[in-house]
C-alpha cells in the first residue's frame, strides 16, 4: 500500500547532484535549511555540529584538493562542511569553571552521528524546496588540510561536505537494496542470494542506462572493488591528534 505524503515523495526521489546551474542560493533560504537541520535529533541534547559555509573561492579550491580534485566542491552555489564539535561544549563548562572530561570514544561517536542525522535534514529540506546535493565523504581523504583551511582547533573533525544548488543534471533514482534485505524481523536474517541476484541485475541495468554501456558493474562488483581498498588508515591517527578516540 503505498501513501500519499510530500514528505515520503521527496525522500523517495532523492538523487546525489553534482551539477548545478548558475543561480545562487539567497543566504535566508540557507540559514532556514541549517535550522531545519539543528531540529534533528541530538543524543542527550549535547548539540554537538558546528557547519562551515565556505565561499572564499581559494578555501574553496583547497578544500576541492583535499577531497581527491571532485570539482564541484568548488563549484557549487553553497559548500558547508559538517564538523563533530566537542570544543564548543569544552568551552562551555570551562566557562563554569569545568573541566570537560575528552578523549572518549562514546564522545566521537555521539558527535558523529549527530552530525549525520542533522546533515540528512538539511538536504530533505533542501530538496523540499527545489534543492539539490551531494555529500562529499571525500574531505577525509585529507582532514589535516581541511583543519588548516578552515582554522579547525582540537576537538573538532571535519566529517564531510554537502554541495547545494540548483540541480542541473537529471541522474535517475539509484535502485537501492530490496527492503527484504534491509528490514529483519525478530532477529537478523542472512541476505537472500536470490534478492541479491535480482539486485545485482537491477543495479547493472540502471548503470548501463546512466552511462550509456559505458559501466554495468552490479552490486556485488561494487562492493568488492570498494571494501577491498585502502580505507583512510590516516584517520585513527587524526583523530587522536584531534583529541578524539584516545579512550
Amino acid at each position: 500500500m503505498s501513501i500519499n505524503n510530500t514528505v515520503i515523495e521527496t525522500m523517495m526521489q532523492h538523487q546525489s547532484i553534482r551539477k548545478f546551474t548558475e543561480q545562487s542560493i539567497p543566504q535566508t533560504l540557507l540559514e532556514q535549511l541549517i535550522a531545519a537541520g539543528q531540529a534533528a535529533s541530538s543524543s542527550s541534547f549535547v548539540q554537538v555540529t558546528s557547519v562551515i559555509q565556505v565561499s572564499n573561492q581559494t578555501a574553496r579550491e583547497q578544500l576541492q584538493v583535499a577531497s581527491g580534485n571532485q570539482p564541484y566542491v568548488s563549484t557549487c552555489p553553497v559548500f558547508l562542511v559538517f564538523c563533530a564539535d566537542l570544543k564548543r561544549n569544552q568551552d562551555i563548562c570551562a566557562y563554569n569553571g569545568i573541566d570537560m572530561p575528552t578523549g572518549y570514544t562514546e564522545q566521537a561517536l555521539i558527535a558523529s552521528i549527530d552530525t549525520a542525522i542533522m546533515a540528512q535534514n538539511v538536504i530533505l529540506a533542501a530538496e523540499s524546496v527545489g534543492l539539490g546535493g551531494v555529500y562529499i565523504g571525500g574531505l577525509r581523504n585529507q582532514p589535516q588540510l581541511v583543519c588548516d583551511t578552515l582554522k579547525l582547533p582540537e576537538q573538532v573533525v571535519p566529517l564531510f561536505g554537502m554541495c547545494l544548488g540548483y540541480p542541473a543534471q537529471d541522474p535517475g533514482l539509484k535502485p537501492r537494496l530490496p527492503l527484504p534485505a534491509v528490514l529483519h524481523q525478530e532477529q537478523y536474517q542472512p541476505l537472500s542470494t536470490e534478492h541479491l541476484q535480482a539486485y545485482d541485475e537491477e543495479l547493472s541495468s540502471y548503470y548501463v542506462q546512466r552511462t550509456k554501456g559505458k559501466l554495468d558493474t552490479n552490486f556485488s562488483q561494487h562492493i568488492e572493488k570498494t571494501l577491498n581498498k585502502e580505507a583512510r588508515p590516516h584517520l585513527l591517527e587524526f583523530l587522536h591528534k584531534q583529541g578524539l578516540m584516545t579512550r
